[in-house]
């Protein structure tokens, strides 16, 4: 496998609405294995598909404790099926919009249905960090950024300090 470079905030293709994937073939299992990869290179506990400049509707995660407990997801045409009335507030940051954190609301558990790295049905139940990183995942195929959760001001900050960023790594 391979790394694969991460997108970075404002790029036009992290707002756009991934395509549902038609066969889970050698080309989307290669593309599932270099995420996952790229995800622990980073590091991080999720990235998806439109981070890497796919249009594929699919992510990994991970949000076990060490590495010495690595579970990689692989979640393809995921679909949430049910939502707890209860909410937590986590600490959110993204791959795409690297050092920047701020607290978003989201459902403390959910359930989605998806497709595995071998194109198996699944339906699994997640809460707690796990519950959040699938929605934030689940957010970016739908082309929306956790910063899309925040205040207009908030959301502006970040986005200028990315475009900063963006301009400072193109002159070195």
């Amino acid at each position: 496998m391979s790394l694969l470079p991460i997108l970075l905030h404002p790029d036009p293709r992290l707002k756009k609405v991934c395509e549902p994937v038609l066969d889970v073939d050698t080309k989307i299992q290669k593309l599932a294995n270099s995420m996952i990869e790229t995800m622990y290179d980073a590091p991080g506990v999720g990235l998806a598909a439109p981070q890497v400049a796919s249009m594929a509707r699919l992510f990994v995660m991970d949000c076990t404790e060490s590495e010495a407990e690595d579970q990689p997801l692989v979640l393809i045409n995921p679909q949430i099926t049910w939502i707890s009335e209860d909410l937590n507030v986590h600490s959110e940051g993204c791959l795409s919009l690297p050092e920047l954190f701020d607290d978003v609301e989201r459902p403390s558990q959910v359930r989605m249905s998806f497709l595995d790295i071998q194109g198996k049905a699944h339906e699994q139940q997640f809460d707690g960090l796990w519950a959040t990183c699938a929605q934030h995942e689940l957010d970016h195929l739908n082309g929306v950024l956790f910063i899309d959760h925040l205040t207009r001001m908030k959301r502006s900050m970040m986005t200028k300090k990315m475009v900063k960023l963006k301009k400072e790594l193109v002159r070195s």
